[in-house]
């Protein structure tokens, strides 16, 4: 039976939701590893919608579960109905969502809230022994949910950021864009993503051995 990962959206498009280049890569990697991906985003509002020609902020309100459904061809469940037992492992795409409509990292830094129902299913993932791996800016969500744990992680080599993870209580490594940090006792890896990337070709090498890390492990 093919192994089960959770993917957690965080909408569609990379200035206000989930990445989506890191996002299509983790399902294709998950396919390709054998694995069985199952997509979830929490019901509730963005931040805020950016006109992604122009950079600019919009004038309207978007549902990130119904922007992550764009992603997963309508295939997603929200993340309130997510049961640690449906699952085997889960994998947090990046894009400026996570830091947004996931958590507030984007906007607060280390004084950052998280989503109620993402720092849920990462606790209970945890505590269950299973395995989490986080792209691009979303182990701002790990800092934030295991920081207290002193949990490993990577955004790249940008020291603000990586000092604002410190602050929660990870413990942040350098990376290449290409390269994994695998916290072996916590089964949690991470990889930069495009937090260091300049193109897809660039980000899809430590999308690909972060699936199969959790692959894995799951």
């Amino acid at each position: 039976m093919a192994k089960r990962i959770g993917v957690v959206l965080s909408g569609c498009g990379v200035f206000d939701g989930a990445e989506i280049h890191e996002s299509v890569l983790t399902l294709l990697a998950l396919h390709r590893a054998g694995a069985e991906p199952v997509c979830y985003a929490p019901n509730t509002d963005q931040l805020h919608v950016i006109n992604h020609l122009t950079g600019e902020e919009m004038q309207e309100k978007r549902n990130v579960l119904v922007e992550a459904a764009r992603i997963a061809r309508g295939k997603i469940g929200d993340l309130a109905g997510a049961k640690v037992d449906d699952f085997d492992g889960l994998v947090f795409p990046g894009g400026f969502g996570a830091a947004k409509n996931l958590c507030t990292f984007a906007v607060d830094g280390p004084n950052a809230k998280i989503h109620p129902q993402v720092a849920r299913i990462v606790k209970q993932t945890r505590a269950a022994g299973k395995p989490i791996g986080f792209l691009c800016i979303s182990p701002a969500v790990g800092a934030l949910v295991l920081g207290e744990e002193h949990v490993e992680l990577t955004i790249g080599n940008d020291k603000d950021t990586a000092q604002g993870l410190e602050k929660l209580g990870a413990k942040h490594f350098d990376c290449t864009v290409d390269e994994i940090h695998v916290d072996e006792e916590r089964k949690v890896v991470s990889s930069p993503a495009y937090m260091l990337g300049q193109n897809v070709a660039d980000v899809a090498t430590g999308i690909e051995r972060l699936v199969q890390q959790v692959v894995d492990w799951a």
